[in-house]
């Protein structure tokens, strides 16, 4: 395996390119649908529109009057830089929780481009049924949202068993 790809910067590259992804998904959304109607992906339950989030998840202080903007900019940049060091101590051999932590940081930094370049973070994947509508959400929330599960999965299901390795080390 090339070095570059038994080192921690695969998982760097990992959180970089859902960063990209989360900003050229959100440059197509707002490009589309900032002054455009949403686009049905399935009727009833999936479309793609155009919201601005202030708050945090679920709009959380969006109202605040302007100061959570760099609140929210500072815990993910200081997370940022907990995540990048987590993953830089990880074994080589491991991959699941790796992975999850660079979801997890491309997401966060996602979002923190947009807090700090926009002052809020753009949002255009709706899911809802009848009345009931899940908050407007974007790329870098499914990847942090992914991530995190599993994280999750990993503790409920793994941590206590410890690394299966075969002969050389490499978990198997």
């Amino acid at each position: 395996m090339p070095k570059l790809l038994s080192s921690p910067v695969r998982w760097y590259l990992l959180a970089l390119l859902v960063i990209l992804v989360d900003i050229a998904t959100k440059v197509w959304a707002v490009e589309r649908f900032m002054y455009g109607p949403a686009l049905q992906i399935i009727p009833g339950l999936l479309q793609f529109t155009y919201a601005e989030n202030y708050g945090a998840a679920f709009s959380f202080l969006a109202d605040a009057g302007g100061w959570q903007r760099w609140f929210f900019g500072a815990i993910a940049l200081v997370f940022s830089v907990v995540v990048v060091m987590w993953i830089k101590r990880l074994p080589v051999a491991k991959r699941w929780e790796p992975a999850a932590l660079a979801l997890i940081l491309g997401g966060a930094l996602g979002n923190f481009w947009d807090r700090m370049l926009l002052g809020y973070v753009r949002d255009f994947i709706s899911v809802y049924y009848g009345s009931w509508h899940f908050p407007v959400f974007n790329v870098a929330d499914m990847a942090i949202s992914i991530g995190a599960a599993m994280l999750v999965i990993e503790l409920l299901f793994f941590k206590d068993k410890g690394e299966v390795t075969g002969k050389d080390g490499a978990e198997v």
